[in-house]
């Protein structure tokens, strides 16, 4: 793997909604043809536009989340954490 191809065991960090973050990102490639798997024998600036607009619809995605109350539960842990 060269320098400049993307690495998909290091595409995400380690949290409490990794595996969503990871579930969107590749339900958003799925729907562009690609898997995460893909990202690395692309050319560098297909993969990074792809995965750019992965991350967009991802971030858009968890927002929606967010604000529809389906992660009530974090709300409460930010307000009280005992």
């Amino acid at each position: 793997m060269s320098e400049d191809t993307i690495d998909p065991n290091h595409l995400f960090v380690e949290g409490p909604r990794t595996i969503l973050e990871r579930t969107f990102v590749a339900e958003y490639l799925l729907i562009k043809g690609y898997l995460i798997s893909d990202l690395d024998s692309l050319r560098p600036e297909v993969a990074t536009d792809l995965l750019s607009e992965a991350c967009k619809f991802t971030a858009l995605r968890l927002a929606d989340m967010d604000s529809t109350g389906k992660f009530p539960w974090e709300m409460q842990l930010m307000i009280s954490p005992n």
